[in-house]
């Protein structure tokens, strides 16, 4: 199951990432907003990104105006590493070498058909592994408040 989130400068953005997810027969859990009325950002983050840290939910989406408030409240939740990606090569790369658990989306910075095959694409890459193991627990130990040196 997906977690997705968003502000209300993300709202317009949503229907379309829910579309891909029912495209992809993949189940979601929708965590607000639900409205244009203002709301902050960090809340609807981090419902998801709890949700995502807890395992109720395998992976997140999340949506702001430019993705970067919305992903930057999501990555201060421990196990999180969210990725504010722009680029369908960014979000492969972040799936496919750093294990990226959560996307976050800008809906005033993409258009909806770059926006849904950005999380198609990174909904269908899977984490390589081997070496990329290694550097990704590097981000969990400094996650953890761990040293790398």
């Amino acid at each position: 199951m997906i977690a997705i989130a968003c502000d209300h400068a993300g709202i317009d953005l949503k229907p379309h990432v829910i579309a891909v997810l029912d495209e992809l027969g993949i189940p979601y859990k929708d965590f607000g907003t639900n409205s244009h009325e203002s709301v902050d950002y960090p809340v609807y983050g981090a419902r998801a990104a709890n949700a995502v840290a807890s395992g109720e939910c395998s992976m997140g989406i999340i949506m702001c105006g430019t993705g970067v408030g919305i992903g930057m409240a999501a990555s201060k939740v421990h196990g999180i590493r969210c990725v504010n990606c722009t680029d369908t090569y960014s979000a492969k790369m972040s799936r496919l070498h750093n294990n990226a658990n959560m996307l976050a989306l800008g809906a005033r910075v993409l258009g909806s058909e770059l926006a849904k095959d950005i999380v198609r694409i990174w909904l269908m890459t899977a984490f390589e592994g081997e070496r990329h193991a290694r550097r990704v627990g590097m981000i969990d130990r400094l996650d953890r408040g761990e040293s790398l040196e």
